[in-house]
């Protein structure tokens, strides 16, 4: 079995891998710009791991509603593990060790069919449980490494700007796929994020990120415009809110 991509805008994207195991990376689906959110969220019966780079409310998004009614394991830092679960009410029995790391540290899961490592991302990441409330405290942000046994290893850089540290990513494990942000105002742009590409050096790159909200200005056109810039043999593949690709492995 191939391994499937789909993306449902922002940076929330849904993974099938080669065994039939389903990830979500920052679930939130009833963003401004996913028209079938209801019937996505309705139709995901069974979810294996929930995936959350950091706090911020675009990103946990549908997170909590989605492990209660799958049972989902939530896959985070260890801080920003412990504020979904006493400031959101995610299931603590289901955001235990096996499923919490921490910067450099990665999880192998499933007997090796899946392992995630953690690594840096410059942002912010406190949990807010409503818009007046204060900021719950959840530790830094983070990028996350997805390897999948039999497909692609996928790197999701969360929310971030650009770092020199980017090109030891690669170092560790070559990145097949890099799903990169590219909107501005609270990332990095479309030039910036070219120059991340250039240092990870991904045989795929996917932006994502951008058009949610009028300031988030950076567009695909312009990034692939840095990237021509770059002379870069990076393949840019554009997604279309709801679509469904196939990645495929080394």
């Amino acid at each position: 079995m191939e391994t499937q991509l789909t993306w449902y805008g922002q940076s929330a994207f849904k993974i099938l891998t080669p065994t039939g195991k389903v990830l979500l990376v920052d679930p939130w689906l009833t963003n401004p710009v996913f028209e079938k959110a209801k019937d996505e969220l309705a139709a995901l019966e069974h979810v294996d791991l929930i995936l959350v780079t950091h706090g911020h409310s675009d990103h946990v998004g549908d997170a909590v509603e989605i492990g209660k009614r799958t049972r989902a394991k939530l896959v985070a830092t260890f801080d920003l593990s412990a504020a979904i679960v006493s400031a959101l009410g995610y299931p603590s029995d289901l955001a235990d060790m096996e499923t919490t790391g921490h910067m450099g540290g990665t999880l192998t899961l499933f007997g090796g069919e899946v392992a995630v490592t953690f690594v840096p991302a410059w942002h912010g990441s406190a949990v807010s449980k409503e818009e007046t409330a204060p900021p719950v405290y959840a530790g830094t942000p983070a990028g996350l490494v997805i390897a999948l046994r039999d497909g692609p290893t996928i790197y999701h850089t969360g929310d971030t700007d650009l770092f020199s540290d980017m090109a030891l990513v690669s170092r560790f494990r070559k990145i097949d796929v890099m799903l990169v942000c590219i909107g501005d105002h609270f990332t990095m742009g479309p030039a910036r994020a070219a120059e991340a590409v250039r240092l990870v050096n991904p045989r795929e790159v996917i932006p994502m990120h951008y058009g949610t909200f009028p300031v988030l200005t950076g567009t695909p056109e312009a990034f692939e415009r840095e990237l021509k810039r770059s002379k870069l043999n990076t393949q840019l593949r554009v997604m279309k809110i709801g679509d469904t690709i196939a990645l495929r492995a080394r």
